[in-house]
Parts: structure tokens; sequence; C-alpha cells
């Protein structure tokens, strides 16, 4: 069962968190994504692939970042425009995990198989599924999750 592997203390954001937090949030507990709050309701998932693609986006719009060797030679010019992408950084840090999250959220209750979570994990292409019973988060359960399931012996599994 999903509840045996599960990590029933997951770490999670809330929906107006600056991305910024998020960002040291997924840092300071090395992973690499968290369920998305308001409040106690489960609204969407975040990830470093989000963030990511935050950046991208901003870089189709003009954010350029410059190699090593091209700071070496930057005119006057473009010290003026690295000025304006650190502004332009800032500003993304500042944009609510709402609005970069994915909404799109699939799930597994406590009592579903290890074999269904990972099935829509694989299905998905996704690396982690919150676990929720009565709407109510009560854990995340990951790909790694899964694998070190597999390593426990069937006596080992339910058991506290």
């Amino acid at each position: 069962m999903v509840r045996d592997v599960m990590n029933p203390d997951p770490v999670a954001c809330q929906a107006t968190d600056a991305v910024s937090e998020a960002a040291k949030l997924l840092k300071r507990n090395d992973i690499s994504g968290m369920p998305v709050l308001e409040g106690t309701k489960l609204v969407g998932v975040v990830s470093e692939s989000d963030l990511l693609k935050l950046l991208s986006a901003e870089e189709e719009g003009g954010l350029w970042l410059p190699s090593p060797l091209e700071i070496l030679e930057v005119p006057i010019r473009d010290l003026i425009r690295w000025e304006k992408l650190q502004a332009g950084a800032e500003e993304v840090g500042k944009t609510q995990v709402s609005e970069v999250m994915t909404k799109t959220v699939h799930i597994v209750g406590p009592e579903d198989t290890i074999e269904e979570a990972a099935s829509i994990m694989v299905r998905r292409r996704i690396n982690r599924l919150p676990v929720l019973e009565d709407e109510k988060l009560v854990g995340i359960i990951t790909r790694g999750d899964i694998i070190s399931g597999l390593g426990m012996g069937a006596s080992e599994v339910g058991t506290d």
C-alpha cells in the first residue's frame, strides 16, 4: 500500500508564496518538487522544471546570461543590459507560485497499491504523487519511495 512507503510529512508551499521562497524550500529540503496548497486544499504541484520554464520564458523576452568570457569583454551598453537582467531576475523571484505551478495534479490515496502509484507516474511521466485522504494532504510518494519499497521484504511492508 502507498501508506507503507509514502512520506507522511510532505514539504509543501502556498499558492501565494513567491517563487524565490519555493525555490529555497526545494533546495533546503533537497527535493525537486512539492505540493502547492491554498490553506489546506491541494491546488497544484511545483517542480524545478516549472521554475526553469519561468526563467526560459523570461529569456525569450530578453533575459540574457553572459558566458564568463563575455563578462571579461562586456562593453558599457552590455553592462547596463546586465543590470537590467539582474533587476528582471529579482522580479521573477517575486512571481507567485500559482503562476508557474502545474495545476493538473494526479493523486493517489493511502490505501492504493504501490503498483497503481507507479503506473500513474510512468504513464504521466511524473516523479511524485500527493497522497490525499478525505481531500486532505496526508503524504507524498515519489519514484524513490517506490524503489525503496521494492527493496523491502514482504514482512517489512505494513509494519511500524
